[in-house]
């Protein structure tokens, strides 16, 4: 005859075993969500960094030409070119959010690079001066756009690990014939 305290310890031992199987499908589970969720992200991130309209908007901003801080406002300021202000501003967000992500390890510095990160510090390189110019006039403090600043120093990083001789050229994107 079977004892009740077999029973009860057979019993304690299969529900020991179903908490451990729920433990173990639920850790599965997470890092297959989390996993997803990277997936997801990257999507995104390519889809905004490499269609024809987020090129398009990458290369006017590097095509840009202005002699000073008040030429710039004149040509690509809010009160005279709404439109310009709008891609500015909107692309310019958009690496200070990746720039967090970055830095929040949501997203690794090599694989945000590998995606089209790598164009970054051009941009930063661009529009330095203008960001620098725009946080003391409008008194946004060193904090705005600093994730901007950020991912494009962490590109940077990427770049010259890849290749020790890279540089920002003066030119930015401009054809430069070969002399």
């Amino acid at each position: 005859m079977v004892d009740l305290g077999e029973i009860q310890a057979a019993y304690y031992m299969v529900a020991a075993t179903g908490v451990l199987v729920a433990a173990i499908y639920y850790i599965l589970n997470l890092r297959e969500t989390r996993r997803n969720g990277r997936i997801a992200l990257a999507n995104n991130i390519i889809q905004k960094m490499t269609t024809s309209t987020g090129m398009r908007i990458y290369i006017d901003l590097l095509n840009y030409e202005w002699t000073d801080y008040d030429d710039f406002e004149k040509k690509y300021g809010s009160d005279n070119n709404p439109d310009s202000y709008a891609k500015r501003y909107s692309t310019w967000q958009y690496y200070n959010n990746l720039g967090f992500m970055v830095r929040d390890d949501v997203i690794d510095a090599d694989r945000l690079f590998d995606l089209g990160g790598n164009g970054v510090p051009w941009l930063w390189a661009k529009f330095e001066s203008v960001i620098r110019t725009q946080r003391k006039l409008y008194s946004l403090g060193s904090f705005w756009l600093w994730g901007f600043e950020y991912l494009s120093g962490e590109m940077l990083k990427v770049a010259k690990r890849r290749d020790p001789s890279y540089k920002i050229p003066d030119s930015y994107a401009r054809y430069v014939p070969d002399k």
